[in-house]
C-alpha cells in the first residue's frame, strides 16, 4: 500500500471542525488520553511506526510534509519515498546514523482519542532512556523485526516493561512483508516471545503482523494476512483499556511547594498522586504522623469541592502542623508506610558501575534523601531470568539490592502506587541520574531498631574534656607522610592535654576491616565504616585524627556530612606521586609497577583529589614537623576559643 493510497484511507478529524469549532473544541477536551511507547530492538522500526501513526492520523501540517519529502529524499533510507522515520528522529546524530539516541515524544488524536506516544531508543546503551519513556505509560508496542525474531534487547525491553507495571502490551511483528507474509514465521515469533512473556509476568498481549512502512495493518486491516483475524493497531490503540483506578485508592499527595503568599495564608501545593480528597477530611502528614483536617481546596481558578488523582492543588488545613516539601499528605485511616530500610529492584544507567555502600542521592516523589544501596542480592540475566550473583551493577543491568535511607521516608509499593514506590538514585557530586529503581517492602529490621536517647550529650562530653570535638581528616597517596604527619599532631595535641584518638588505614585493616580487600567496592565500605567509627568517637567528645588515603571523593564527603557544621576537617597531604614513588618506603609502588599489587592507588586504580579541603599540605616544601605544626595553628584558630 502506497503513501498516497494510505493518506486516502487515514483517520480524518472530525466534521464538526468545519460546521461547529467550539463543539469540536469541547468534544476533544474531553476525549481520553492514553500514552503509550514503542520499544524494542535496534532497526525495528519504532520510529517509522511513530511516523506513519501521525501521518495516518493527518497530524502533520503542509509544511512539515513538504520538509519531509525534502528530509526523504536527502537522507532518507527508503531510496527517495517518504521516510517516516525522519518525523521523529529529530536529532542530527539520529538523522546520521539511522537510529534513536533520546526519547521523543508526539502528540496525535483521532476521532476517539488522544495520544500521547514516547519513541525509546533501541540501542543498549540508551537503556536508561528507554526506562524513562515507560515510567509514564499505559501501555507498550514491542516491535519485532520479522526477520531476526526476538533479540535479547526485545526480552530486556519486555523485562521492564513488565517490571514497571504495563499491563496492555502489543507485540508488533513488523516487516513482514520482508518475509513474504509468511504466517509460519509469525507463529514462531510468536510462541517463542509467548513462552518469555509467561516467565517474566506479562499475562496477556496482542499479537499485530504489520508493515510499518507500508501501512498494513496500522489504521485498516491489510488483505496482505488474510490469516491474522485480529484488529489493526489503531483500532487496539483506540480501545485499550486505560486504568483510572487511582482514583479509588487511598488519598496520597508529594508536598512539593509550602505555599506562603503573605501571613494570612498556608498551604501545601502539589499533584495529587491517587485518591480522592475534599474540604472536612482527615489527612495526615507523613513521615511525622500528625493529624489535621483539610480546610481548603484552591486552584488558581478558585476553590474546588474535591481534589482527585492527576489534579494540582494546594491544600490548606484547620490546624497550624508542620508540614515541608518532601513530606506526604495522605488519608488519615490509611497512610503509606514510613520506614528507612527497603527492598528494591534497581535498573543501573551509569557507565560508573553502582558501588555498595557509596552514598547516592535518592529521589522518591518531592523527596531527596542520602541513601546507600548493599551488596546486590543478584542481578537478572534477561535472557534466561537466571538469578546471577552479584557484587555491583554494570550499565544497564538490572538487580535487588536493600536499600538504606539517611532519614525515613513515607512510601508504597511500587505496584500500589508508582508514584510513591519509584525512585531515582543521583550521583552526589555530577548530579547525573544513574539508577532507577521500585521500593518492594519495608525491611522488618527498619521496624524494629529505634534509635535509643540518652541524656548525656555529644556537647556535654566535649565540655567535660575541654575540647570541641572533631575529625582531622588525611587523606593523599600512599606514601604522601599522611601517617607521619598524623603521627606527630597527635603528639602535640597530646602535649596541649587534648583527648585524642589516630586511625590508622593499615592499622584498621589488622581488625575492624580485616575482611576487606581493595576493589572499588571493599574500600568504600572500608571509608564507610571508618566514618561511622569516627562520627561515634566525635560523639564521645574526642578529636579524632583519620589517616586513610580514602580515594574517592563521594565517602569523603559522605564522611563529612555524617558530622555535625564545623566537625570535619579534611587535610589533603598533596604530595605528587612521582615523589610519593621515589620514597616507597613500604616497597609497595614497587610491587605495584611489577604487577603483583592489583588495585593499587595511583597506579591501577584512581585517586580523585579534594577539590576544596579546609588545609593543603605540599610536603615538597614542608616538613613534617612543619606541617603538623601548621595543622595545629589552623585548628587553633579556625573554632571557638580552645580547641
Amino acid at each position: 500500500m502506497s503513501a498516497s493510497s494510505t493518506a486516502d484511507h487515514a483517520y480524518k478529524a472530525s466534521d464538526l471542525v468545519a460546521d461547529d469549532i467550539e463543539a469540536y473544541l469541547h468534544q476533544h477536551e474531553h476525549k481520553s488520553l492514553l500514552r503509550f511507547l514503542t520499544c524494542g530492538s535496534v532497526d525495528d522500526g519504532k520510529s517509522t511506526l511513530i511516523g506513519r501513526l501521525l501521518y495516518d492520523s493527518k497530524m502533520i501540517f503542509e509544511d512539515q510534509l513538504a520538509a519531509l519529502e525534502a528530509d526523504s529524499k536527502r537522507v532518507g533510507t527508503q531510496g527517495g519515498d517518504i521516510d517516516f522515520a525522519l518525523l521523529v528522529d529529530g536529532l542530527a546524530a539520529e538523522r546520521e546514523q539511522g537510529i534513536t539516541i533520546d526519547v521523543a515524544y508526539r502528540f496525535f488524536s483521532t476521532d476517539k482519542r488522544k495520544f500521547i506516544v514516547a519513541d525509546t531508543p533501541g540501542h543498549e546503551q540508551y537503556t536508561r532512556n528507554m526506562v524513562t519513556g515507560a515510567s509514564t505509560a499505559d501501555a507498550a508496542i514491542i516491535l519485532i523485526d520479522a526477520r531476526k525474531g526476538v533479540l535479547t534487547q526485545t526480552r530486556r525491553h519486555s523485562y521492564l516493561v513488565s517490571l514497571l507495571g504495563i499491563r496492555h502490551v502489543v507485540l508488533a511483528i513488523n516487516k513482514m512483508d520482508l518475509v513474504g507474509w509468511s504466517q509460519e514465521v509469525f507463529d514462531t515469533i510468536l510462541a517463542e516471545y509467548h513462552d518469555f512473556a509467561a516467565q517474566i509476568g506479562i499475562k496477556a498481549f496482542t499479537a499485530i503482523p504489520m508493515s510499518a512502512l507500508k501501512g498494513d495493518n496500522i489504521t485498516e486491516p491489510s488483505d496482505k494476512a488474510p490469516w491474522y483475524t485480529g484488529p489493526p493497531l489503531m483500532r487496539w490503540l483506540e480501545n485499550a483499556p486505560i486504568e483510572d483506578d487511582l482514583q479509588a485508592k487511598p488519598f496520597r499527595m508529594p508536598v512539593q511547594w509550602v505555599n506562603r503568599p503573605n501571613l494570612d495564608f498556608r498551604g501545601f501545593s502539589g499533584q495529587v498522586a491517587s485518591g480522592v480528597i475534599k474540604p472536612g477530611d482527615k489527612v495526615k502528614a507523613l513521615p511525622s504522623g500528625r493529624e489535621s483536617t483539610v480546610d481548603r481546596i484552591v486552584t488558581l481558578r478558585g476553590d474546588l469541592p474535591e481534589a482527585v488523582a492527576g489534579q494540582s492543588v494546594t491544600i490548606t488545613l484547620t490546624d497550624e502542623i508542620d508540614v515541608s516539601r518532601g513530606d506526604v499528605l495522605s488519608v488519615a485511616d490509611q497512610p503509606p508506610e514510613v520506614a528507612d530500610q527497603f527492598e528494591s529492584t534497581i535498573v543501573w544507567f551509569d557507565d560508573e558501575p553502582l558501588l555498595p555502600g557509596r552514598p547516592y542521592l535518592l529521589k522518591l516523589g518531592t523527596r531527596t534523601v542520602s541513601a546507600q544501596v548493599a551488596e546486590p542480592k543478584y542481578k537478572v540475566n534477561v535472557n534466561t531470568l537466571e538469578h546471577l550473583a552479584a557484587t555491583r551493577l554494570e550499565l544497564n543491568e538490572i538487580g535487588v539490592a536493600n536499600l538504606s535511607l539517611a532519614a525515613p521516608i513515607a512510601f508504597d509499593p511500587y505496584m500500589e502506587n508508582k508514584d510513591l514506590g519509584g525512585f531515582i538514585l543521583i550521583d552526589r557530586l555530577s548530579n547525573r541520574t544513574v539508577g532507577a529503581g521500585m521500593l518492594h517492602f519495608a525491611l522488618r529490621r527498619s521496624q524494629n531498631i529505634h534509635w535509643q536517647a540518652t541524656d548525656v550529650s555529644k556537647a556535654a562530653r566535649s565540655a567535660a574534656k575541654g575540647q570541641k570535638a572533631r575529625v582531622v581528616w588525611f587523606t593523599g597517596l600512599s606514601g604522601s607522610g599522611k601517617s607521619t604527619i598524623a603521627n606527630m599532631l597527635e603528639k602535640r595535641l597530646a602535649a596541649e592535654g587534648r583527648h585524642t584518638y589516630l586511625l590508622d588505614g593499615d592499622n584498621v585493616r589488622h581488625g575492624l576491616n580485616r575482611d576487606l580487600g581493595f576493589t572499588d567496592e571493599d574500600r568504600v565500605e572500608n571509608i564507610r565504616r571508618v566514618a561511622e567509627v569516627s562520627k561515634l568517637m566525635v560523639d564521645a567528645g574526642l578529636i579524632v585524627l583519620v589517616s586513610f588515603i580514602s580515594p574517592f571523593r563521594a565517602e569523603r564527603q559522605m564522611a563529612r556530612e555524617l558530622l555535625g557544621e564545623r566537625e570535619f576537617v579534611e587535610v589533603f597531604v598533596d604530595t605528587p606521586l612521582a615523589e610519593a614513588e621515589r620514597r616507597d618506603v613500604k616497597g609497595l609502588y614497587k610491587k605495584a609497577r611489577a604487577g603483583e599489587l592489583k588495585n593499587f592507588t595511583g597506579i591501577d586504580s584512581p585517586y580523585e583529589a579534594p577539590e576544596n579541603a579546609e588545609i593543603r599540605i605540599d610536603t615538597t616544601q614542608l616538613t613534617p614537623e612543619q606541617a603538623a605544626e601548621q595543622i595545629f595553628a589552623w585548628l587553633d584558630g579556625a573554632f571557638d576559643p580552645g580547641i
